[in-house]
């Protein structure tokens, strides 16, 4: 049997939730006093719940201003995809074909991330997009990766939050990501796995470019 989650657990996810939904950006408070009202906790609770959101590189103790949902910069970039393409990359290696259930949550997440494009609700975009790469980390069927994942993508997240322009980084991506899938569900892991590096090359170096433009400005 698993441990029940502990309140302070349950806190934890749910704001890193909020993180990787957009509803948490860079920069943004998280005050105390509205937590422990919120969640109903006690300061103790709330306190463990925000030194873990520290440990994984969401948030950050600001002297006379608190906890504050963490700005990541350019080496944070450098150093997320390098974990992206270990994972991601091994994980179309050796991936076995597609079942009907892994396609259909991948094709889920790129419905929704479709309908969100129509919406111009560019932040779902990327929620969306980055709900499709957790499920191709998914392919190696590892709890243990599963979760660490899902704390990389809080932070790239966060990342995008800080393109000055969510809607010029996020619109390149659906078409790339479907054409990824369709490789996977070919069974063609070759072409998937150059159509992924190649992405995942694109796509930190328009971060990049993105972060380094805005902090020149």
């Amino acid at each position: 049997m698993t441990n029940p989650l502990s309140l302070a657990d349950q806190i934890t996810l749910e704001l890193r939730a909020d993180i990787i939904g957009g509803r948490l950006i860079p920069g943004m408070a998280l005050i105390e006093n509205n937590l422990v009202s919120a969640y109903n906790a006690s300061r103790n609770t709330i306190r463990e719940a925000l030194h873990r959101l520290g440990q994984e590189g969401l948030t950050r103790y600001v002297r006379n201003k608190g906890v504050m949902v963490r700005r990541l910069g350019v080496a944070d970039v450098r150093d997320l995809f390098k974990v992206r393409r270990t994972l991601e990359l091994q994980a179309i290696l050796t991936s076995k074909p597609l079942s009907e259930y892994q396609s259909d949550r991948m094709l889920e997440a790129l419905e929704a991330a479709d309908l969100a494009r129509e919406r111009e609700d560019w932040r779902a975009v990327g929620t969306h997009s980055l709900a499709f790469h957790q499920h191709v980390v998914g392919l190696m069927r590892s709890p243990l990766l599963d979760e660490f994942f899902t704390n990389v993508v809080a932070q790239l997240r966060l990342v995008f939050c800080s393109a000055p322009d969510e809607a010029r980084f996020q619109a390149p991506w659906l078409a790339r990501d479907r054409q990824i899938h369709d490789w996977l569900a070919e069974g063609d892991k070759l072409a998937a796995h150059e159509g992924m590096s190649l992405y995942l090359d694109d796509s930190e170096q328009l971060l990049l470019h993105l972060l380094t433009s805005a902090n020149a400005h």
